[in-house]
Protein backbone atom coordinates (compact mmCIF):
# COMPACT_ATOMS: atom_id res chain seq x y z
CA UNK A 1 0.00 0.00 0.00
CA UNK A 2 1.48 3.32 -1.07
CA UNK A 3 -0.69 6.34 -0.23
CA UNK A 4 -0.56 9.06 -2.86
CA UNK A 5 0.86 12.40 -1.78
CA UNK A 6 -2.26 14.46 -2.39
CA UNK A 7 -3.28 17.93 -1.34
CA UNK A 8 -6.84 18.79 -0.39
CA UNK A 9 -7.15 21.13 -3.36
CA UNK A 10 -6.02 18.40 -5.71
CA UNK A 11 -8.89 16.19 -4.65
CA UNK A 12 -11.42 18.90 -5.41
CA UNK A 13 -9.82 19.72 -8.75
CA UNK A 14 -10.07 16.12 -9.92
CA UNK A 15 -13.83 15.90 -9.29
CA UNK A 16 -16.03 15.69 -12.33
CA UNK A 17 -18.68 18.40 -12.13
CA UNK A 18 -21.62 16.08 -12.78
CA UNK A 19 -20.49 13.41 -10.31
CA UNK A 20 -19.85 16.04 -7.66
CA UNK A 21 -23.30 17.51 -8.11
CA UNK A 22 -24.99 14.12 -7.83
CA UNK A 23 -22.94 13.17 -4.78
CA UNK A 24 -23.69 16.46 -3.07
CA UNK A 25 -27.40 16.05 -3.79
CA UNK A 26 -27.31 12.56 -2.30
CA UNK A 27 -25.69 13.86 0.88
CA UNK A 28 -28.11 16.75 1.16
CA UNK A 29 -31.10 14.44 0.70
CA UNK A 30 -29.82 12.09 3.38
CA UNK A 31 -29.30 14.94 5.83
CA UNK A 32 -32.74 16.34 5.04
CA UNK A 33 -34.32 12.97 5.69
CA UNK A 34 -32.47 12.65 9.01
CA UNK A 35 -33.66 16.15 9.98
CA UNK A 36 -37.23 15.29 8.96
CA UNK A 37 -37.15 12.35 11.36
CA UNK A 38 -35.99 14.57 14.19
CA UNK A 39 -32.25 14.74 13.50
CA UNK A 40 -29.60 12.02 13.63
CA UNK A 41 -29.35 9.96 16.78
CA UNK A 42 -26.21 10.37 18.89
CA UNK A 43 -23.50 7.92 17.87
CA UNK A 44 -21.74 6.26 20.82
CA UNK A 45 -18.04 7.17 21.26
CA UNK A 46 -17.06 3.52 20.77
CA UNK A 47 -18.32 3.78 17.18
CA UNK A 48 -16.50 7.07 16.55
CA UNK A 49 -12.99 6.36 17.88
CA UNK A 50 -11.26 3.05 17.13
CA UNK A 51 -7.79 1.56 17.48
CA UNK A 52 -6.40 0.24 14.20
CA UNK A 53 -3.48 -2.08 13.47
CA UNK A 54 -1.86 -3.40 10.31
CA UNK A 55 -3.97 -6.54 10.24
CA UNK A 56 -7.25 -4.64 10.38
CA UNK A 57 -6.29 -1.62 8.26
CA UNK A 58 -8.05 -2.74 5.09
CA UNK A 59 -11.28 -3.62 6.93
CA UNK A 60 -11.37 -0.79 9.47
CA UNK A 61 -9.98 2.04 7.32
CA UNK A 62 -10.09 1.33 3.58
CA UNK A 63 -13.51 -0.29 3.50
CA UNK A 64 -15.04 2.13 6.02
CA UNK A 65 -13.73 5.09 4.00
CA UNK A 66 -16.37 4.29 1.38
CA UNK A 67 -19.00 5.33 3.97
CA UNK A 68 -17.33 8.04 6.02
CA UNK A 69 -14.05 10.03 6.00
CA UNK A 70 -11.54 8.23 8.23
CA UNK A 71 -9.05 10.41 10.11
CA UNK A 72 -5.81 8.63 11.06
CA UNK A 73 -4.03 9.73 14.24
CA UNK A 74 -0.47 8.33 14.31
CA UNK A 75 0.73 8.48 17.92
CA UNK A 76 2.96 6.82 20.53
CA UNK A 77 2.86 6.56 24.31
CA UNK A 78 6.18 8.41 24.71
CA UNK A 79 5.09 11.35 22.50
CA UNK A 80 4.12 14.35 24.66
CA UNK A 81 2.39 16.37 21.89
CA UNK A 82 0.36 13.23 21.10
CA UNK A 83 -1.07 13.37 24.62
CA UNK A 84 -2.49 16.82 23.85
CA UNK A 85 -3.64 16.19 20.29
CA UNK A 86 -5.19 12.74 20.83
CA UNK A 87 -7.83 13.76 23.39
CA UNK A 88 -8.68 16.83 21.32
CA UNK A 89 -9.31 14.71 18.21
CA UNK A 90 -11.39 12.28 20.27
CA UNK A 91 -13.51 15.13 21.64
CA UNK A 92 -14.05 16.52 18.14
CA UNK A 93 -15.02 13.06 16.84
CA UNK A 94 -17.78 12.92 19.45
CA UNK A 95 -18.82 16.51 18.76
CA UNK A 96 -19.03 15.93 14.99
CA UNK A 97 -21.26 12.91 15.76
CA UNK A 98 -20.35 10.54 12.95
CA UNK A 99 -19.33 13.01 10.25
CA UNK A 100 -15.87 11.40 10.43
CA UNK A 101 -14.35 8.30 12.03
CA UNK A 102 -11.17 8.66 14.11
CA UNK A 103 -8.73 5.75 13.77
CA UNK A 104 -5.79 5.77 16.21
CA UNK A 105 -2.58 4.01 15.15
CA UNK A 106 0.21 3.29 17.65
CA UNK A 107 3.39 3.68 15.55
CA UNK A 108 5.48 1.54 17.91
CA UNK A 109 3.19 -1.41 17.25
CA UNK A 110 2.62 -0.62 13.57
CA UNK A 111 5.96 0.34 12.08
CA UNK A 112 4.97 -0.81 8.58
CA UNK A 113 2.01 1.57 8.42
CA UNK A 114 4.23 4.40 9.61
CA UNK A 115 6.72 3.67 6.82
CA UNK A 116 4.06 3.28 4.15
CA UNK A 117 2.62 6.70 4.96
CA UNK A 118 6.12 8.21 4.93
CA UNK A 119 5.81 9.65 8.43
CA UNK A 120 8.90 11.43 9.69
CA UNK A 121 7.55 12.60 13.05
CA UNK A 122 4.50 12.33 15.27
CA UNK A 123 1.82 13.24 15.94
CA UNK A 124 0.88 13.00 12.28
CA UNK A 125 -2.68 13.11 11.01
CA UNK A 126 -3.90 11.75 7.68
CA UNK A 127 -7.32 11.01 6.23
CA UNK A 128 -8.62 8.31 3.92
CA UNK A 129 -11.65 9.21 1.80
CA UNK A 130 -13.12 6.59 -0.55
CA UNK A 131 -9.81 4.75 -0.53
CA UNK A 132 -7.66 7.83 -1.17
CA UNK A 133 -5.05 8.98 1.36
CA UNK A 134 -4.74 12.67 2.21
CA UNK A 135 -2.10 14.26 4.47
CA UNK A 136 -3.81 16.68 6.90
CA UNK A 137 -1.23 18.05 9.34
CA UNK A 138 1.72 17.14 11.54
CA UNK A 139 2.43 18.16 15.12
CA UNK A 140 0.18 19.90 17.61
CA UNK A 141 -1.88 22.56 15.82
CA UNK A 142 -4.54 24.96 17.15
CA UNK A 143 -8.06 23.62 17.56
CA UNK A 144 -9.46 26.25 15.19
CA UNK A 145 -7.15 25.01 12.41
CA UNK A 146 -8.13 21.39 13.09
CA UNK A 147 -11.82 22.28 12.88
CA UNK A 148 -11.26 24.09 9.59
CA UNK A 149 -9.41 21.07 8.18
CA UNK A 150 -12.12 18.67 9.34
CA UNK A 151 -14.86 20.83 7.84
CA UNK A 152 -13.04 20.87 4.50
CA UNK A 153 -12.49 17.10 4.66
CA UNK A 154 -16.18 16.46 5.34
CA UNK A 155 -17.19 18.80 2.53
CA UNK A 156 -14.94 16.93 0.09
CA UNK A 157 -16.41 13.61 1.22
CA UNK A 158 -19.95 14.88 0.69
CA UNK A 159 -19.48 16.79 -2.56
CA UNK A 160 -17.25 14.33 -4.34
CA UNK A 161 -18.35 10.95 -3.01
CA UNK A 162 -21.74 11.49 -1.35
CA UNK A 163 -20.41 10.35 2.04
CA UNK A 164 -22.96 11.16 4.73
CA UNK A 165 -21.21 9.85 7.82
CA UNK A 166 -21.70 7.04 10.29
CA UNK A 167 -25.12 8.04 11.59
CA UNK A 168 -26.73 8.17 8.13
CA UNK A 169 -24.69 5.73 6.05
CA UNK A 170 -24.20 3.05 8.68
CA UNK A 171 -27.40 3.46 10.64
CA UNK A 172 -25.67 4.76 13.80
CA UNK A 173 -25.16 1.17 14.84
CA UNK A 174 -25.33 0.81 18.58
CA UNK A 175 -26.91 4.23 19.08
CA UNK A 176 -30.28 4.55 20.72
CA UNK A 177 -32.85 4.09 18.01
CA UNK A 178 -30.08 3.87 15.38
CA UNK A 179 -30.66 0.79 13.23
CA UNK A 180 -34.42 0.87 13.69
CA UNK A 181 -34.52 4.53 12.81
CA UNK A 182 -32.43 4.14 9.67
CA UNK A 183 -34.46 1.13 8.53
CA UNK A 184 -37.87 2.68 9.14
CA UNK A 185 -39.63 3.33 5.84
CA UNK A 186 -41.06 6.76 5.16
CA UNK A 187 -43.56 5.31 2.60
CA UNK A 188 -45.85 3.88 1.66
CA UNK A 189 -44.39 3.67 -1.83
CA UNK A 190 -46.29 0.70 -3.25
CA UNK A 191 -47.87 2.77 -6.02
CA UNK A 192 -44.60 4.35 -7.13
CA UNK A 193 -42.71 1.06 -7.02
CA UNK A 194 -45.50 -0.66 -8.95
CA UNK A 195 -45.39 2.14 -11.53
CA UNK A 196 -41.65 1.62 -11.88
CA UNK A 197 -42.09 -2.11 -12.44
CA UNK A 198 -44.88 -1.52 -14.96
CA UNK A 199 -42.67 0.93 -16.84
CA UNK A 200 -39.86 -1.62 -16.91
CA UNK A 201 -42.19 -4.28 -18.25
CA UNK A 202 -43.29 -1.86 -20.98
CA UNK A 203 -39.71 -1.00 -21.89
CA UNK A 204 -40.14 2.57 -20.61
CA UNK A 205 -36.78 2.90 -18.88
CA UNK A 206 -37.07 6.67 -18.52
CA UNK A 207 -40.40 6.28 -16.76
CA UNK A 208 -39.02 3.61 -14.43
CA UNK A 209 -35.99 5.76 -13.59
CA UNK A 210 -38.21 8.71 -12.75
CA UNK A 211 -40.51 6.59 -10.57
CA UNK A 212 -37.56 5.28 -8.55
CA UNK A 213 -36.15 8.79 -8.24
CA UNK A 214 -39.50 9.99 -6.90
CA UNK A 215 -39.21 7.45 -4.08
CA UNK A 216 -35.60 8.34 -3.35
CA UNK A 217 -36.37 12.07 -3.30
CA UNK A 218 -38.41 11.40 -0.16
CA UNK A 219 -36.44 8.44 1.24
CA UNK A 220 -32.82 8.46 -0.05
CA UNK A 221 -31.99 5.17 1.69
CA UNK A 222 -34.95 3.14 0.38
CA UNK A 223 -33.23 -0.17 -0.54
CA UNK A 224 -35.68 -1.37 -3.19
CA UNK A 225 -35.72 2.00 -4.97
CA UNK A 226 -31.92 2.30 -4.86
CA UNK A 227 -31.51 -1.16 -6.37
CA UNK A 228 -34.22 -0.57 -8.95
CA UNK A 229 -32.76 2.78 -10.01
CA UNK A 230 -29.27 1.32 -10.40
CA UNK A 231 -30.62 -1.53 -12.53
CA UNK A 232 -32.84 0.71 -14.66
CA UNK A 233 -30.01 3.17 -15.31
CA UNK A 234 -27.74 0.29 -16.32
CA UNK A 235 -30.33 -1.00 -18.79
CA UNK A 236 -30.77 2.51 -20.19
CA UNK A 237 -27.02 2.82 -20.76
CA UNK A 238 -26.75 -0.43 -22.72
CA UNK A 239 -30.02 -0.47 -24.68
CA UNK A 240 -28.59 1.31 -27.73
CA UNK A 241 -25.13 -0.26 -27.65
CA UNK A 242 -23.85 -2.62 -30.32
CA UNK A 243 -22.31 -5.43 -28.21
CA UNK A 244 -19.92 -6.57 -30.93
CA UNK A 245 -18.66 -3.04 -31.57
CA UNK A 246 -18.29 -2.30 -27.85
CA UNK A 247 -16.34 -5.48 -27.15
CA UNK A 248 -14.10 -4.95 -30.17
CA UNK A 249 -13.37 -1.38 -29.08
CA UNK A 250 -12.51 -2.56 -25.56
CA UNK A 251 -10.24 -5.32 -26.89
CA UNK A 252 -8.51 -3.02 -29.37
CA UNK A 253 -7.94 -0.20 -26.88
CA UNK A 254 -7.29 -1.44 -23.33
CA UNK A 255 -6.37 2.12 -22.29
CA UNK A 256 -9.66 3.59 -23.53
CA UNK A 257 -11.57 4.13 -20.30
CA UNK A 258 -14.88 4.89 -22.04
CA UNK A 259 -14.65 1.63 -23.98
CA UNK A 260 -13.83 -0.37 -20.86
CA UNK A 261 -16.72 1.17 -18.92
CA UNK A 262 -19.17 0.35 -21.73
CA UNK A 263 -17.87 -3.21 -21.93
CA UNK A 264 -18.21 -3.60 -18.15
CA UNK A 265 -21.85 -2.52 -18.38
CA UNK A 266 -22.46 -5.18 -21.02
CA UNK A 267 -20.59 -7.77 -18.93
CA UNK A 268 -22.89 -7.11 -15.99
CA UNK A 269 -26.09 -7.17 -18.05
CA UNK A 270 -24.93 -10.47 -19.53
CA UNK A 271 -24.48 -11.96 -16.06
CA UNK A 272 -20.67 -11.86 -16.11
CA UNK A 273 -20.46 -10.02 -12.80
CA UNK A 274 -16.89 -10.90 -11.83
CA UNK A 275 -15.68 -10.04 -15.35
CA UNK A 276 -17.32 -6.61 -15.14
CA UNK A 277 -15.80 -5.89 -11.74
CA UNK A 278 -12.38 -7.21 -12.74
CA UNK A 279 -12.35 -5.12 -15.92
CA UNK A 280 -13.00 -1.90 -13.99
CA UNK A 281 -10.59 -2.72 -11.16
CA UNK A 282 -7.88 -3.27 -13.77
CA UNK A 283 -8.84 0.00 -15.48
CA UNK A 284 -8.53 1.84 -12.18
CA UNK A 285 -5.13 0.23 -11.62
CA UNK A 286 -3.62 1.42 -14.89
CA UNK A 287 -5.16 4.90 -15.09
CA UNK A 288 -4.88 8.18 -13.19
CA UNK A 289 -6.72 11.43 -12.66
CA UNK A 290 -10.18 11.84 -14.16
CA UNK A 291 -9.93 8.57 -16.10
CA UNK A 292 -9.30 6.65 -12.89
CA UNK A 293 -12.12 8.51 -11.18
CA UNK A 294 -14.57 7.68 -13.98
CA UNK A 295 -13.76 3.96 -13.81
CA UNK A 296 -13.93 3.90 -10.02
CA UNK A 297 -17.28 5.71 -9.91
CA UNK A 298 -18.81 3.35 -12.48
CA UNK A 299 -17.55 0.40 -10.45
CA UNK A 300 -19.30 1.79 -7.36
CA UNK A 301 -22.50 2.18 -9.41
CA UNK A 302 -22.29 -1.45 -10.49
CA UNK A 303 -21.86 -2.49 -6.87
CA UNK A 304 -25.28 -0.89 -6.26
CA UNK A 305 -26.79 -3.06 -9.02
CA UNK A 306 -25.60 -6.29 -7.41
CA UNK A 307 -25.96 -5.32 -3.75
CA UNK A 308 -23.46 -4.76 -0.95
CA UNK A 309 -23.99 -8.20 0.64
CA UNK A 310 -22.97 -10.13 -2.47
CA UNK A 311 -19.56 -11.83 -1.95
CA UNK A 312 -18.48 -10.73 -5.43
CA UNK A 313 -18.97 -7.10 -4.38
CA UNK A 314 -16.99 -7.69 -1.19
CA UNK A 315 -14.12 -9.23 -3.15
CA UNK A 316 -14.16 -6.42 -5.72
CA UNK A 317 -14.15 -3.75 -2.99
CA UNK A 318 -11.05 -5.36 -1.52
CA UNK A 319 -9.39 -5.52 -4.93
CA UNK A 320 -10.26 -1.87 -5.56
CA UNK A 321 -8.74 -0.85 -2.23
CA UNK A 322 -5.52 -2.66 -3.10
CA UNK A 323 -5.08 -0.96 -6.48
CA UNK A 324 -5.86 2.49 -5.07
CA UNK A 325 -2.83 2.27 -2.79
Amino acid sequence: MQPRNMSMSGVVDLAAVKAAGEAKAKAEQARAEAARQGGPAAVPPSALVIDVDEAGFERDVLQRSAEVPVVLDFWAEWCEPCKQLGPLLERLAVEYNGRFLLAKIDVDANQMLMQQFGIQGIPAVFAVVAGQALPLFQGAVPEAQIRETLDQLIQIGEERFGLTGIAVAAGAEGAEGGPERAARPVGPYDALLEAAMSALDAGDLAGAIQAYKNVLADDPAHPEAKLGLAQAELLARVQDLDPSAVRKAAADAPADVTAQIAAADLDLVGGHVSDAFGRLVETVRRTAGEDRDAARLRLLELFEVIGADDPRVTAARQALARVLF
